[in-house]
């Protein structure tokens, strides 16, 4: 771990320059609004450690698959969001000599995210080799209210010299990803123009042709007074910038405002880009920065206003949620269908911010909770709208009659995932995306939805699962041979239990499905059966015949589920014997090793417990999670909150909170030595199911809303809001008693440690109970 961030409930602060670390901290610091993204880099020029990261949502490349051995079926790309044009960029030179904070000394440096305001600020003062010093300020963020602009107050002060110092803002879409498997630039420039103080640059994806135009407009102030100055415009291949020197005396403050867009043509004509991105600007620029930063603080406590969560008496906890739902809140916000979660958010280039299976397994609930319905039924409707393109992901691995199989990783729904074990094998994220139009139906009560969209999924998703499995004479039982699991530390293994009874549980949920959707709108029903080819009494016999006898690996003698078929023929001992210093195993072990051992990436077995824990007693749940905890290095971003979330279940207090922080403070103190790479987004959904499915004990079951909450020692009490059905709830829990308060007009009936309360429009109960935990 690296424990170098200040704790503080509402920021992220680096005191003093870590120079070793900074790629951690521009993973950190990143912003974004859901349209554009900017990791936590300097403006002025910086020659360290660095990765340049500059995001505009939806906008990628299809980078040629690179691979020693190339299999039939491979796809034959990997999808990449493209690291963008810089938009921040402001040299400084004092009298040629460049301010760069890798070779001048630094002093009084501190870089700080306020969360509460949506905004990073840095300060520092720089000696040069001269021995000139200046003083630095600079605060910048992407506006949530003017969702594809960003704007910069960068201020400097002279402070023992008189000079001429040159401001050289620009725009340089020169940039690489540095993960592009052949080398490639990805971008063609298509036109470039400079002006008096601004600058626009039109580039072109190659391949995809997506096109972007960044432009900026830059206005500069001293002595408070706006400053008419002269600019010697500049254009390089891919590069635009605007030159401007300055008389600058000792102790005088000049500021530069740097205001910017990035428009795209998914939301503009290709032809009007530019155009379009120069109207942009000069109504940004109308407002000024103080006016933005106004709207910006106001927009994000709008935001926290619905789903904050507060923890008295515990700050490192605390500051930990409140990244976690910064960062969720900043990647996205649900007002596009075409937009979905990368792994990374605009935070850096790992995983090709595509989609994967945590959207549906984990971030989904978050935005059920702290949302507008409609934002989580779009991350639904998008995996609808690739329906097509997931039959055809299952029909070049030879699935037939309407078989879906949804991708591991995608950006239009074909799959572009280039490692085997996972593209062929990890078939359980099809269960994720069962489960995920299950949660929303159960939470919302929109049974609609099924109507409209889900059933024609579930039947396409189970027509897969019907062929994917194969009747074994021996065990006169259904198998399933050949997958990985979520446990991605065991790769093609047979009969996965949690691949097996989450493809059953699709099956048996589908077969429901068909009966409601009747029910409601028989025409609809008619119309679709028809349309899909749906013989409906064969294939849900077929269906029911392979509920009925799954084959799920046990263990008679400890009573547990088994990871998989031969999970017992390996030597099975606890994390704990791991010699020290060879963690984490991917960065530490041979593959060949990792996948001898019994080590555990993350939850498995009890990743299927934690959705459908209604369908074991407790006894079981304690059984399996004694059993695969000890086994478990949660190197993966998705393991620590299932177990948090189950240890709360089981009243394992501590454990729960061991866990609660290793998945809240996961890139804050860099647990798996990758935050470098960018944050965890879509495992910050997690942390917030942690808390609130963890120790609040929410769950929605047939009979409503119910709650368990407690807190964890020392925390004086621990509040969050939930909506749930058009009712807006905060739930406060201390260690003596649990106060439920409606912000709505409508009453509602809930469950508090097993008990029925009812809470009236506009007002709140509270329960006092003896032991919460």
């Amino acid at each position: 771990m690296k424990q170098y961030i200040t704790q503080d409930p509402w920021n992220i602060v680096e005191e003093g320059f870590h120079r070793d670390h900074n790629e951690i901290t521009e993973s950190l610091m990143s912003l974004g609004n859901g349209r554009i993204g900017q990791r936590g880099n300097f403006e002025e020029k910086f020659t360290g450690k660095t990765l340049q990261g500059n995001y505009v949502a939806g906008v990628y490349y299809p980078d040629k698959t690179r691979v020693g051995w190339w299999k039939n079926g491979y796809p034959d790309y990997f999808a990449k969001v493209l690291n963008a044009a810089n938009w921040i960029g402001i040299d400084i030179d004092v009298e040629y000599e460049s301010l760069d904070l890798n070779t001048c000394d630094v002093h009084d440096f501190r870089r700080v995210l306020n969360m509460q305001a949506g905004y990073l600020e840095r300060s520092f003062v720089a000696t040069l080799k001269s021995g000139k010093q200046l003083k630095v300020n600079s605060k910048r963020f992407c506006s949530i209210v003017d969702d594809e602009a960003g704007v910069i107050r960068y201020s400097i002060t002279p402070l023992n010299f008189d000079a001429k110092i040159t401001i050289t803002p620009y725009i340089d879409g020169t940039i690489r990803n540095r993960d592009a498997n052949y080398d490639e630039t990805f971008w063609d420039e298509v036109r470039k123009e400079t002006a008096y103080g601004e600058a626009y640059i039109e580039l072109r994806t190659r391949k995809t042709g997506f096109h972007v135009a960044s432009g900026m407009c830059v206005e500069i102030e001293q002595d408070a007074a706006k400053v008419d100055y002269q600019s010697q415009p500049i254009k390089y291949e891919k590069y635009v910038a605007n030159r401007i020197t300055l008389d600058c005396w000792q102790g005088q403050e000049t500021v530069i405002y740097k205001y910017a867009v990035n428009l795209s043509s998914l939301n503009y004509d290709s032809d009007s880009l530019v155009k379009e991105a120069r109207q942009y600007i000069q109504r940004i620029t109308r407002k000024g920065f103080d006016k933005m930063l106004f709207e910006q603080k106001q927009a994000w406590a709008d935001k926290w206003k619905m789903n904050d969560i507060t923890i008295d008496g515990d700050v490192a906890a605390q500051q930990g949620i409140r990244f976690n739902i910064f960062q969720l809140n900043q990647t996205y916000t649900g007002e596009d269908e075409r937009l979905n979660i990368g792994p990374k958010g605009f935070t850096g280039e790992k995983y090709g911010g595509s989609t994967y299976w945590d959207t549906e397994a984990y971030c989904l609930p978050f935005y059920l909770s702290t949302a507008d319905q409609k934002v989580a039924r779009n991350l639904l409707v998008y995996r609808y709208k690739h329906l097509q393109k997931a039959i055809e992901n299952a029909q070049k691995l030879g699935f037939r009659a309407g078989a879906a199989l949804y991708p591991m990783v995608t950006m239009n729904g074909e799959e572009c995932h280039n490692e085997w074990e996972i593209t062929f094998e990890e078939i359980h994220r099809n269960g994720a995306i069962a489960y995920a139009i299950y949660d929303y139906v159960r939470y919302t009560g929109d049974e609609l939805y099924l109507v409209d969209y889900g059933l024609e999924v579930l039947i396409a998703i189970s027509r897969f699962w019907s062929q994917r499995v194969n009747w074994s004479k021996d065990k006169n039982q259904y198998v399933m041979l050949g997958v990985t699991g979520p446990n991605e530390y065991e790769n093609n293994v047979n009969n996965n239990w949690y691949t097996n009874y989450i493809a059953a549980w699709t099956l048996r949920y589908t077969i429901e499905a068909v009966g409601k959707v009747k029910a409601l709108n028989p025409d609809k029903y008619a119309d679709l059966i028809d349309r899909i080819h749906f013989r409906e009494e064969k294939e849900i016999s077929t269906a029911q015949h392979i509920v009925d006898n799954m084959h799920y690996p046990f263990d008679d003698g400890r009573q547990v589920f088994l990871q998989q078929s031969d999970f017992l023929d390996k030597d099975l001992m606890p994390v704990s014997d791991i010699p020290k210093g060879q963690r984490p195993l991917n960065q530490n072990w041979s593959w060949d090793r990792i996948l001898r051992s019994c080590f555990i990436k993350q939850a498995d077995v009890l990743q299927g417990l934690y959705f459908f824990e209604d369908e074991f007693d407790t006894d079981t749940l304690r059984r399996n999670f004694d059993f695969y905890e000890p086994m478990t290095v949660h190197e993966s971003s998705l393991s620590p909150c299932v177990h948090s979330i189950q240890a709360s279940k089981l009243g394992m207090v501590e454990k729960a909170y061991e866990m609660y922080l290793r998945t809240a403070r996961l890139d804050l103190d860099d647990y798996n030595n990758d935050t470098e790479d960018g944050c965890h987004i879509t495992s910050m959904a997690g942390t917030w199911l942690a808390v609130v499915k963890g120790f609040g004990g929410m769950r929605v079951d047939a009979k409503g809303l119910s709650f368990r909450p407690y807190c964890p020692a020392g925390w004086q009490s621990l509040a969050f809001k939930i909506r749930f059905r058009g009712v807006l709830l905060q739930i406060t829990t201390t260690q003596q008693d649990v106060t439920v308060q409606n912000f709505s007009q409508q009453p509602i009936t809930l469950r508090v440690h097993g008990e029925p309360l009812i809470i009236a429009g506009n007002s709140q109960e509270t329960v006092v109970v003896k032991e919460l935990a």
